[in-house]
């Protein structure tokens, strides 16, 4: 069941304020994010390079929620965006699994997975308007009989 609009914008903030700490954590300190990823290898240049650009996303969808939704405007694409970054991240861990470091590829996957599941969520909900009350519905029915 979709969740009501309220609860989805609600935590579409929380995505998006997480995508900006996370994403920001990785342009100031690419090592961070990348040490339970690919471990030893982020402390070559082009690695780090690679997390800045994936963080460089990462803080551009969130911002586009959060702009979205202090605007109230559409958040819906935002959201689902977010989420398909997020699978893109969970399918080139797996197909990367054997060669990720054990217990990082574990966070790694848990997170990218918590970020889809959320935009499943979220986006059916968080641009909806929500149905009127039964006692404002019947009256603005008995509105329109006269």
């Amino acid at each position: 069941m979709p969740l009501r609009r309220a609860r989805a914008r609600q935590l579409a903030t929380i995505n998006g304020i997480a995508r900006c700490v996370v994403g920001g954590a990785a342009l100031a300190l690419p090592r961070l994010p990348l040490a339970p990823w690919v471990g030893e290898a982020g402390g070559q240049e082009a690695v780090r390079l690679l997390a800045r650009a994936l963080g460089g996303r990462d803080v551009a969808l969130g911002i586009g929620v959060l702009l979205a939704l202090r605007h109230d405007a559409p958040v819906r694409g935002w959201v689902e965006a977010g989420g398909l970054a997020d699978a893109g991240d969970v399918l080139v861990t797996l197909a990367a699994l054997k060669e990720l470091p054990r217990g990082g590829r574990w966070v790694v996957l848990a997170a990218a997975s918590a970020g889809v599941l959320a935009a499943v969520l979220t986006s059916p909900g968080v641009d909806a308007v929500d149905a009127l009350p039964e006692s404002a519905s019947a009256a603005s029915a008995s509105d329109g009989r006269r």
